[in-house]
């Protein structure tokens, strides 16, 4: 039986950051947030490139959509939580995607994950939605920050260990 969802491009503006730190890394990848534009992607670069994928998500009915389509693999761990808080997300991540509702959570997990990710991927940065998430407060605990502009929903590509001057080549 299918399932019927609403999909918008603007739910794949993070991709290119996520695409071009893959490529920059070998380590764990954590997502914070699923979405049927970086979960699949991320699930199978993970597989092909034998790293560890740890997904979290709120959202109890949209994490097991996933683990019933296959998504769910040695490779790939699939953790519903009822509240983020309760994530275990602290230890060394080589990427993150910080992509979770509610949106405040993206400043509070951020700064959680500040001095554990080599490259944080923050979806929908814009500062017209600075207003509810916030995220002006976090940006100083970094020592880099490159903004993907390209799109009208910008992300923003955050770390404490690696230049970001280089980051797109």
């Amino acid at each position: 039986m299918a399932t019927r969802m609403t999909v918008s491009a603007n739910y794949g503006t993070h991709l290119p950051c996520l695409i071009k730190a893959m490529s920059h890394s070998t380590g764990d990848v954590l997502e914070l947030g699923m979405g049927v534009f970086s979960t699949p992607y991320l699930h199978y670069q993970s597989i092909i490139s034998n790293r560890k994928l740890t997904s979290y998500d709120n959202n109890h009915g949209w994490a097991q959509w996933f683990i019933k389509y296959g998504y769910l693999h040695p490779y790939h761990e699939i953790i519903a939580v009822d509240n983020y808080d309760d994530a275990k997300i602290e230890k060394e991540w080589d990427v993150v995607l910080i992509d979770h509702s509610p949106i405040e959570r993206r400043t509070i997990d951020s700064r959680r994950l500040a001095n554990w990710a080599k490259y944080l991927i923050i979806h929908d940065t814009s500062e017209n939605g600075e207003k509810e998430h916030h995220l002006s407060e976090i940006y100083p605990l970094f020592k880099y920050k490159l903004v993907y502009d390209k799109d009208k929903f910008q992300a923003t590509i955050l770390s404490n260990f690696i230049s970001l001057d280089n980051f797109w080549e």
